[in-house]
This record gives structure tokens, C-alpha cells and sequence, in this order.
């Protein structure tokens, strides 16, 4: 598994998931969307932490700017 996310990506994927979670700690969302807000944001701090994107591998998009090593 390659790394597909560079530095400024996996910030603004860390930033995102702390809205998500402020947002519903603050209970500025609730319901449903508050939850999904919290799956997607985690989603994102997963992606962010692994420097990896499966999405991103799909489509073809590489942030990181390096090269595979194939």
C-alpha cells in the first residue's frame, strides 16, 4: 500500500474530522446527519493516519507527489 496523500491533504482530512467532532459535541448537528458527520470524519482521520486514500487509488489521484516504486 502506497502512500497517496501528502502532508497538506492529510491536515485538511485531520481538520475535517474535528469539525465533525466539534460539531456534534457542541450539538450544533443532530440526528442523522450529525452521526454521519462523525462516520465520514472518522473516515477521514483513518485515511489521514494510513497516508492513504482507496478512493484516491481508485480514480488515480496521487497528492503525495511520489512516484510508484513498481
Amino acid at each position: 500500500m502506497n502512500n497517496n496523500l501528502s502532508n497538506i491533504d492529510r491536515i485538511i482530512r485531520f481538520l475535517l474530522f474535528v469539525v465533525a467532532i466539534v460539531l456534534f459535541a457542541t450539538d450544533i448537528l443532530r440526528g442523522w446527519l450529525a452521526y454521519t458527520a462523525v462516520i465520514v470524519g472518522t473516515v477521514f482521520l483513518l485515511t489521514s493516519l494510513m497516508s492513504f486514500c482507496p478512493v484516491y487509488k481508485v480514480l488515480g489521484i496521487r497528492t503525495s507527489g511520489k512516484a510508484n516504486s513498481k
